[in-house]
């Protein structure tokens, strides 16, 4: 059975945050295995926020969304009107790729200033020298092509 690694958090609005994962060997390995958003204040005010996880540090928190971005990990949506009629609604996507280094999150609200919650399950996997090497490249090279 593979071990899991969880991290929580509340994000602000426009908020960036960091989740450490680097070595100094690069022989641990993560795959998203799950997302989970949840409101700061549920039933407060309506919240429409997107969450996105990249492999690279980011300037500024966006709610636009471009999967043919190779440094985007993963994406989430969260809806919620606060109505019985309408229930909360949470769209995830996560690529499978495996990586070594830290990650970066990002939030944007719709909804004003809105913090959200956030809920992430990281798979450890062991890399082999081979693919420690790839996952490194594939890191270094999103950082050149990025700058």
């Amino acid at each position: 059975m593979s071990k899991i690694k969880s991290f929580r958090g509340l994000i602000a609005n426009e908020g960036i945050e960091t989740i450490t994962l680097h070595t100094n060997t690069g022989s641990t390995g993560y795959k998203i295995k799950k997302i989970q958003l949840y409101p700061n204040k549920p039933g407060d005010e309506h919240y429409l926020s997107a969450v996105k996880i990249y492999t690279i540090p980011q300037t500024a928190a966006d709610e636009i969304t471009d999967f043919s971005d190779n440094t985007l990990l993963a994406a989430a949506f969260f809806q919620d009107n606060s109505d019985k009629a309408y229930p909360a609604d949470l769209d995830v996507v996560f690529d499978n790729m495996t990586f070594n280094q830290d990650i970066y999150i990002t939030h944007k609200s719709k909804s004003g200033t809105a913090s959200i919650n956030y809920y992430i399950e990281l798979e450890v996997v062991k890399l082999d020298l081979n693919e420690n090497t790839v996952a490194t490249l594939k890191d270094i090279r999103n950082i050149i092509r990025d700058e």
